[in-house]
């Protein structure tokens, strides 16, 4: 009840006893009177049946009907009022007189197959009650007195039926004199209430009011009048509560008039304050700006050796050389490469924070790639002696799409991390594929875990583990170094992977990072690259005592199908050769002790003429003396599964040199008719010379205005349309051809210079055939034109063969690769330098545009059309660096980003493109 007002609570507490306690006397006074009136009725039938029972004994033994119905004919109408009907009935139950003509005369009598009572007996009706009372035989009286046992004689019943009526009148009549009675107690009691609830809460209404008048700020308001009890206290301390107000009221007011005085003083002092701020802000600003130039200088001079180095190593690596020098040169290009990586972390961790990092979406080999981490990374944990061993699942897939520098970065922290803190033992990693509910077709989960016997971690620094800067604390921090980016970044490629990372780990008892990332496998698989049918079913014999290198080697062999044999132990390793190999493979962690290894390899010549020899160095000295010493392959842990499967084959080989050969697509020259359309020009020379050399007529067009009108003169047999261009785009001018009656039918190619994902689903909606990535792979371009022009006339055909090179890389870290320009240009140096400078000539307006992007003087539309025209000329001139930052801003800019947030990526392109053009002046001197 206390959400109700007081005026309700007085007239309910008043009215309710009133309700309830007059319904219950008025209820059980007329039940109680029903009753005894139904039970009044009932004896009083009873009296006339009882008395008609024994004189109609008389009347049955002489049969004398006229007598006996006069007698129920008085007695029914001296009692006509209660009385229905009266019937005598014999011993047969059947009628032997009767008072009335009755309808339902089964209603008074007994139902068949039923005794005559031998009392007086009581049926009720719904509307009436049935008195039956037996006739007894008197005239032997004496006789019944005599003998008990012997049952008295039942002449027959008499049957009376009297009606209920005068008793439903009667509790009706109490019922409504009754509910009368309560309704005026009720009218009273609402009476009385409402006058004590008026009286109550008047008063309460008027200081309500007084307290309201108070709270808006009339704190002269006083409740007047006089009152008695409680309500004379309340009025007391309302008036006394206004009057505290009033005085505090003034009392406050004195103090915000000093406190205003005080801050006007205060306002004064911090407007000096803030000219001093703003002052050192400009200082510090200006202080930043000098760091960033600093910052970017540094990284220009650092990168410039480093590509040097890279350079040279990659002319090396073109000249012949033995499988370790190659090795070794790899090595040093990688282990630059990460440098420059390293450089780059900082900008990296910007980004992530950023959130303007954006991963690739490449095909590559995952095996090639992990092999490549733990290669680069080996080293490291050979200086150690420790084991760093590799185990792939296999139903782990090879061939995915992805980034695959960003999960060698991610590998590389935590490997690297592990090897640092690792003294002894052991480092493994395990990948493994897990099936999530949210796969779906042609993506998998794959779990990847790095486990070592170093140190460990306690819980307490596992918090700090993945917060930038941050260690696990200062000593460890003292001793093994690091900016503590790592785990940060590592962190944050992970998730943009849609996987997770974690760790499992306790001081002194090692430690297992995982995560999982999500990857697409690539439906497009390249030919098989290992010789698969070579190693199939070789007999192979493995020794290898350390239980994760023994277990990688197995692995990986079961996988290939050979037939293996497997020893752990000396013992194992005497007992399995009684027999000849194909291969046996012998591995030793013991560097600094070769003579049981010397001892091995002797055993092992009587048993194979292959000897490959697994050892847990880097050196090339050490790699020599166990060549030296019998062995015909040396190759350093962790297994890389491409040198392991070439070793197990090498008699094949003809030698150590390292030999690729490669046999180019055979170039096919066809009588079609092609137009193409670009409105870069070097986009344009470039694809018109790869086309002249495959097909007969070529016609270029540089906007989709022109190429609409050239469609509307001539029939062409293909088209290769550029997508965004100035006076009419590509999707459009492909509609308006597609309407046109000439070609209709032509197949029309989108050539664009970078596809995201969903790009190429979106053009061929509207209306493309077909989609080609720049730059331009002249396989891809060759393979087009085969599948649009199955059925065209061969002009000439000629089968290139490439001279024998050796391991064939390009680093897209390079701002200027002459020999990357020159592939793109089909080999045409004159086209190549041509095409340089055309794109060196646009530096200026580039230039322009960029500053005006980062001083927010360019709309988005307008600056994406011209980093879009430019991402597609860096397609053709060698500078893949500088492509790659053109495509990262395109992208950005496609997704909505305004220009002048991107001043990041800006400055970073304004500083590459002074490289390239450093780069590239002795080519074009």
């Amino acid at each position: 009840m206390t959400k109700y007002g007081l005026r309700a609570q007085v007239i309910t507490y008043t009215i309710l006893p009133t309700i309830l306690i007059g319904g219950l006397l008025a209820t059980y006074f007329t039940i109680h009177r029903y009753m005894q009136a139904n039970d009044f009725l009932i004896n009083r039938a009873i009296n006339i049946t009882e008395p008609l029972a024994i004189t109609s004994e008389y009347g049955m033994q002489d049969e004398t009907r006229t007598i006996l119905r006069r007698i129920l004919g008085a007695t029914h109408r001296k009692n006509s009022e209660m009385i229905k009907s009266i019937a005598v009935f014999d011993a047969q139950n059947k009628m032997f007189v009767t008072s009335n003509w009755h309808r339902n005369f089964k209603l008074l009598k007994i139902e068949q197959g039923q005794s005559i009572p031998e009392i007086t007996q009581v049926i009720h009706h719904a509307d009436s009650i049935v008195i039956q009372t037996p006739i007894i035989d008197e005239s032997n009286f004496l006789e019944y007195q005599l003998t008990f046992d012997q049952p008295r004689k039942v002449m027959g019943y008499v049957s009376l039926e009297v009606t209920r009526t005068q008793v439903d009148l009667l509790l009706f009549r109490d019922a409504a004199f009754s509910i009368i009675v309560v309704l005026i107690g009720i009218m009273g009691s609402l009476f009385i209430a409402l006058r004590q609830a008026k009286r109550i809460t008047a008063p309460i209404s008027e200081m309500a009011s007084v307290v309201e008048k108070i709270s808006l700020g009339r704190l002269n308001s006083r409740v007047e009048g006089e009152y008695t009890g409680e309500i004379a206290s309340l009025q007391d301390g309302i008036n006394q509560m206004g009057l505290a107000m009033s005085t505090h009221h003034e009392e406050m007011q004195d103090n915000i008039d000093q406190a205003t005085s005080e801050l006007r003083e205060t306002l004064d002092l911090m407007e000096v304050q803030n000219i001093e701020l703003d002052i050192t802000r400009k200082d510090a600003q200006q202080a930043a700006s000098v760091k960033s130039e600093f910052l970017a200088n540094m990284s220009h001079e650092l990168r410039t050796p480093l590509n040097g180095v890279i350079g040279f190593a990659r002319q090396l690596l073109k000249t012949q050389m033995t499988i370790n020098q190659v090795d070794y040169l790899q090595t040093i290009e990688r282990s630059a490469g990460n440098l420059l990586n390293i450089i780059n972390d900082i900008l990296d961790f910007s980004k992530l924070e950023a959130g303007k990092l954006t991963l690739e979406h490449i095909p590559f080999d995952l095996r090639e790639c992990i092999d490549e981490t733990m290669h680069l990374l080996a080293p490291s944990a050979h200086e150690k002696k420790l084991e760093l061993s590799m185990m792939i699942d296999s139903e782990v897939p090879y061939d995915v799409l992805g980034d695959a520098m960003r999960l060698q970065q991610i590998l590389t922290n935590l490997i690297g991390n592990a090897i640092k803190f690792t003294q002894e033992g052991n480092i493994e990693v395990q990948i493994q594929r897990i099936e999530q509910e949210n796969d779906v077709d042609g993506n998998v989960t794959l779990k990847i875990m790095i486990s070592d016997t170093g140190i460990g971690i306690s819980e307490k620094q596992q918090k700090q583990l993945f917060k930038a800067f941050g260690q696990a604390d200062t000593s460890v921090t003292r001793k093994y170094g690091g900016t503590g980016l790592g785990l940060v970044i590592t962190q944050k490629l992970v998730t943009e992977m849609q996987g997770s990372i974690d760790l499992v780990s306790a001081p002194n008892q090692g430690s297992t990072f995982w995560f999982t990332i999500e990857i697409e496998k690539n439906s497009h698989s390249p030919l098989e690259r290992l010789p698969l049918t070579q190693l199939k079913e070789q007999t192979i014999l493995v020794y290898e005592s350390n239980e994760f290198a023994s277990r990688a080697c197995s692995q990986l062999l079961n996988l290939w199908q050979t037939t293996l044999t497997l020893a752990e132990t000396e013992h194992q390793l005497k007992r399995n050769l009684n027999k000849q190999y194909d291969s046996i493979v012998i591995g030793h962690s013991q560097c600094e002790n070769l003579q049981p290894l010397l001892s091995h390899i002797q055993k092992a010549k009587s048993f194979t003429n292959n000897i490959v020899v697994l050892i847990n160095s880097s050196d090339p000295s050490v790699f020599e003396m166990i060549q030296t010493m019998g062995a015909t392959h040396c190759l350093s842990k962790p297994i890389n599964h491409k040198q392991l499967a070439n070793a197990l084959v090498a008699d094949q080989l003809a030698s150590q040199e390292i030999v690729l050969p490669k046999n180019l697509p055979s170039l096919v020259r066809k009588d079609i008719n092609v137009m193409a359309v670009d409105d870069n020009p070097a986009n344009l020379k470039l694809i018109q010379a790869m086309l002249t050399d495959r097909v007969n007529h070529v016609t270029t067009c540089v906007n989709g205005q022109i190429a609409v009108d050239q469609s509307a003169l001539q029939k062409f047999d293909l088209i290769f349309m550029d997508i965004q261009m100035p006076i009419l785009d590509g999707i459009s001018a492909c509609l308006r051809i597609k309407d046109g009656k000439t070609n209709h039918e032509t197949p029309i190619i989108a050539v664009t210079a970078h596809v995201l994902p969903g790009e190429k689903e979106q053009f061929l909606q509207q209306g493309m055939d077909d989609c080609l990535a720049k730059p331009i792979d002249e396989l891809a371009l060759q393979q087009i034109i085969n599948r649009w022009t199955p059925d065209a006339k061969i002009l000439e055909k000629q089968s290139n063969e490439q001279n024998t090179l050796t391991v064939a890389m390009v680093n897209t870290l390079l701002s200027f690769d002459w020999q990357l320009a020159l592939k793109q240009s089909a080999g045409k140096e004159d086209l190549a330098k041509e095409m340089l400078a055309m794109l060196i000539n646009d530096f200026a307006e580039i230039k322009e545009s960029a500053n005006k992007a980062i001083d927010g003087k360019i709309d988005n539309v307008h600056f994406a059309q011209i980093i879009h025209k430019f991402h597609g000329g860096c397609s053709y001139s060698g500078v893949p660096k500088l492509k790659k930052i053109a495509g990262v801003i395109e992208q950005e800019l496609k997704q909505g980003i305004s220009p002048d947030l991107l001043e990041p990526e800006l400055l970073e392109l304004l500083d590459e493109l002074d490289n390239v053009e450093q780069d590239a002046q002795p080519y074009l001197s």
